[in-house]
């Protein structure tokens, strides 16, 4: 039987001209690429139009946070808040995703100068604010958190217009996200006292937010979304492949049956006995064979990966009245302060320049430089987790060194909002004028200061069980002290070297 095959059409098809041949396959076959291009796109309008629609009932809070006065806290304890945080992560299933529009809720963790006055802001779901309260309260006990209103709104929203410029960016990782960028351990020296031996990051930018004039403001986002722990793997492959570790794949019943038949030819006739091979060539590394490059990349991978991760997006935003825009200025210093974080052999930040930086080259620049600088202006107003770029993968350690609370010790900046020492109640026990006796009530009514001084704050490093007590103050014999009686009602004598005025 023979089976012959007609080429006739191909032959036909192939000798015709190539604007021809061009015309016939997209007549016969393009529309199915454009039909899968049409299904995938309705595809995405659908799932943005029902997210949409979901978000509409989700409602958000804004909450200043007054750092601490004094704080000593390192980005350690930055690094527990976002690991704490990471409970918000929720399991999302197929009805909810496709049906319901349902997906996981993000933070904005955002720094903000208003005209040189500096204020840290955390963006909310209003479900999540003890969440966010008990993550910041159990690391800065003393910190003050209160609700404020958008300070967005104070902005027109059609900007840029004829009195304010927008410039804004997007930063993106310049390396695969399993890499690890600069972190706040590499910025600790062992030289000078203790208090000093950590340069804060954060020391530039409270410096450039502080010389911010009339007019002038700068906003700094960060947008953080809890995840799984699917991307790990991907971090385990990344090391497999430089230490060439061969995928082991599962035995299936065929390539048994191969396995076996051909271990029971050899024992017949060496079928591979003549073939040469190499055992180097696929030979597994230990740590000791890499280069220091690649075991650096190994060990920052690891390092990586033994910590929680979350999704992020960073988003900058300068706006200003054009007479006093200093875009230079402003540009030069937020890009200093991300480029910080860049280690050169694993990873680092640096500005979007292809999708969402405010520049223009080439053809109809003034339009498409206004749609981007608009674009970029509502998606921070909107904190918009999923305009711009694709967000990156970071863990608790890498989002802390970015964003965290300065260290007073390093960071000299004026205008940050701080909040005064912790306030303390008297103790219930602290006896008050009614439970004394008589004559020990006799003597504070004598002491007009005493009295003066009851229901006032009591320092927590007041000495309120001393046993002498002086009237600093004699309605006859001003400008001298009066020694008067202890609790045991027996009458003190100062000391001789006592000093008068």
């Amino acid at each position: 039987m023979n089976i012959i095959i007609n080429t006739a059409s191909i032959n036909n098809f192939l000798t015709l001209p190539p604007n021809q041949i061009f015309w016939v396959f997209f007549v016969n076959f393009g529309w199915l690429i454009l039909a899968i291009a049409f299904l995938f796109g309705m595809r995405e309008v659908y799932l943005l139009f029902v997210r949409i629609k979901w978000s509409m009932d989700q409602k958000t809070i804004l909450l200043a946070i007054d750092i601490p006065r004094g704080n000593e806290q390192s980005p350690k304890a930055v690094e527990n808040m976002f690991s704490y945080l990471s409970g918000a992560h929720g399991s999302i299933n197929f009805f909810e995703k496709w049906f319901e529009g349902k997906y996981q809720k993000s933070f904005s963790f955002e720094i903000v100068s208003l005209e040189g006055y500096t204020q840290f802001l955390v963006e909310s779901p209003l479900e999540f604010r003890n969440l966010v309260e008990s993550a910041i309260y159990s690391q800065y006990p003393d910190a003050e958190i209160s609700e404020v209103e958008d300070y967005t709104k104070n902005i027109p929203s059609n900007l840029p217009n004829e009195e304010y410029d927008v410039w804004g960016t997007e930063f993106i990782q310049s390396a695969p996200q399993i890499y690890p960028i600069k972190c706040y351990q590499e910025f600790e020296h062992q030289i000078g006292p203790s208090e000093m031996q950590f340069k804060d990051p954060m020391a530039s930018l409270m410096d450039l937010f502080s010389s911010l004039g009339p007019g002038e403001y700068l906003w700094l986002q960060m947008l953080v979304a809890p995840t799984g722990f699917d991307w790990i793997k991907k971090s385990t492959q990344e090391i497999d492949r430089i230490l060439h570790r061969e995928k082991k794949a599962k035995p299936g019943f065929d390539s048994w049956l191969i396995e076996s038949l051909g271990n029971l030819s050899e024992l017949f006739y060496s079928i591979w006995g003549d073939i040469d091979s190499n055992p180097d060539e696929h030979k597994e590394r230990s740590m000791l064979d890499l280069t220091p490059d690649e075991k650096r990349k190994a060990e920052g991978i690891q390092i990586k990966s033994s910590k929680l991760g979350l999704e992020a997006k960073f988003r900058v935003v300068y706006v200003a009245k054009r007479e006093a825009m200093n875009k230079a200025k402003v540009a030069n210093g937020i890009i200093g302060y991300i480029k910080q974080f860049s280690s050169l052999d694993l990873n680092g930040l640096m500005p979007d320049l292809k999708l969402t930086f405010t520049k223009t080259i080439y053809f109809f620049t003034k339009i498409r430089l206004l749609h981007k600088k608009r674009k970029i202006f509502n998606a921070y107003v909107a904190r918009s987790d999923t305009r711009g770029r694709r967000a990156g993968l970071y863990n608790i350690e890498e989002l802390a060194t970015i964003w965290h609370f300065p260290i007073e010790a390093n960071v000299k900046a004026s205008m940050i909002e701080k909040a005064p020492g912790r306030k303390a109640d008297a103790p219930v026990s602290l006896p008050v004028v009614e439970d004394l006796d008589d004559s020990v009530a006799d003597i504070f009514q004598d002491s007009p200061s005493s009295l003066s001084t009851q229901n006032s704050p009591t320092p927590l490093n007041s000495q309120r069980n001393s046993s002498t007590i002086f009237d600093l103050k004699d309605e006859k014999n001003q400008g001298e002290i009066k020694p008067s009686t202890d609790l045991n009602n027996q009458h003190v004598v100062p000391p001789d070297n006592l000093p008068f005025v």
